[in-house]
């Protein structure tokens, strides 16, 4: 009997390693085991780097760096400009500028006239003021690559621009400088152009990243002069803004900085040295000494000194002279 059992279970675990015997029914639902395959190796070449994982705030090594701007060049002076957010226009007004186109180069030429003169071709002068008032010219418009004709009293065809307006300077830090810093900014001639008139009624008071020139030639000379206005005086540009000046100067990398020098620098006071104007003052016309040597209640004492008519650029000059603005004060 144990001899028989004994045979009959070698014979059974033969004929099922042969696969002869069907498995029972308790086995026949066990899954058949899954042999252990390892992968092949792979035939692709191996490229550094790519399996890599990123590393945040990395710079990317495939991207070649920017090159750093020339010195001198409007680039490598916005480069210089802090960038910060826009500040409340909080407490702006004109008046924070001091006088509208004050004679701050004590030339004896108010500033607008100053500009005008030197912006515009073939000008003529109203006779009796020494050059000081512009009566008719022509303007070469660099906003629109325009020609514009000019008559004093006139339709308001040319405007005198801040290129940097008064109202972004007082929010890109104007508003913190000392009031003789922001009177020098709204005469200064870097900051200041004769243009078309509704183009810069358009512009307003909005920077690069909202309004540009439509003359796309002049877009270049355009923010390399705002950034040299900004770099002068300490002031920033939001991160919208320099990225548009950014743009527009990468297509002119060459682009020089416009020369701040010809202007008395900010923070200094009047009649510091250094600030005197050159003899004959700008275009040749005639300098004369500071107006507050001489002075006259009214249009009477004028008459009675023998200064009439009396002009911007007479010694004893006030604007309350000039009832009707044409540059002329106490006409009889």
């Amino acid at each position: 009997m144990h001899l028989r059992t004994t045979r009959a279970a070698v014979l059974l675990g033969a004929a099922l390693a042969a696969g002869v015997v069907g498995c029972s029914p308790a086995l026949q639902g066990a899954p058949a085991p899954v042999p252990s395959v390892a992968p092949a190796p792979s035939t692709a070449p191996s490229v550094e780097g790519l399996d890599r994982p990123a590393t945040p705030g990395a710079p990317d090594a495939s991207m070649p760096a920017a090159p750093t701007p020339p010195a001198g060049t409007a680039l490598a002076g916005l480069e210089a400009l802090a960038v910060k957010g826009r500040a409340p226009k909080t407490g702006y007004d004109r008046e924070k500028f001091g006088p509208a186109w004050a004679d701050v180069d004590r030339n004896g030429c108010d500033t607008r006239n100053d500009i005008l003169a030197k912006d515009l071709s073939e000008e003529t002068f109203k006779p009796g003021t020494r050059n000081c008032v512009v009566q008719a010219g022509v303007l070469k418009d660099p906003y629109t690559a325009g020609t514009i004709s000019f008559v004093k009293g006139g339709e308001a065809l040319v405007d005198i621009d801040h290129v940097v307006a008064l109202g972004n300077a007082w929010e890109t830090g104007a508003q913190q400088l000392p009031d003789q810093d922001r009177l020098r900014f709204a005469n200064d001639p870097l900051n200041l152009l004769a243009v078309d008139g509704p183009a810069n009624r358009q512009k307003g008071d909005a920077d690069a990243a909202t309004w540009l020139p439509p003359n796309t030639s002049f877009r270049c000379a355009y923010v390399a002069r705002q950034t040299a206005v900004k770099l002068k005086y300490r002031l920033w540009v939001t991160a919208a803004e320099r990225g548009a000046i950014e743009r527009i100067l990468r297509s002119c990398p060459g682009q020089p900085l416009p020369d701040a020098t010809t202007a008395p620098p900010a923070g200094a006071p009047a009649g510091t040295p250094g600030e005197t104007p050159p003899p004959g003052g700008p275009d040749g016309r005639e300098s004369v000494p500071p107006t507050g040597e001489v002075t006259y209640g009214s249009c009477s004492d004028v008459e009675a000194a023998g200064a009439a008519p009396i002009t911007p650029a007479d010694p004893g000059w006030d604007a309350s002279f000039d009832r009707d603005g044409d540059g002329i004060g106490c006409q009889s």
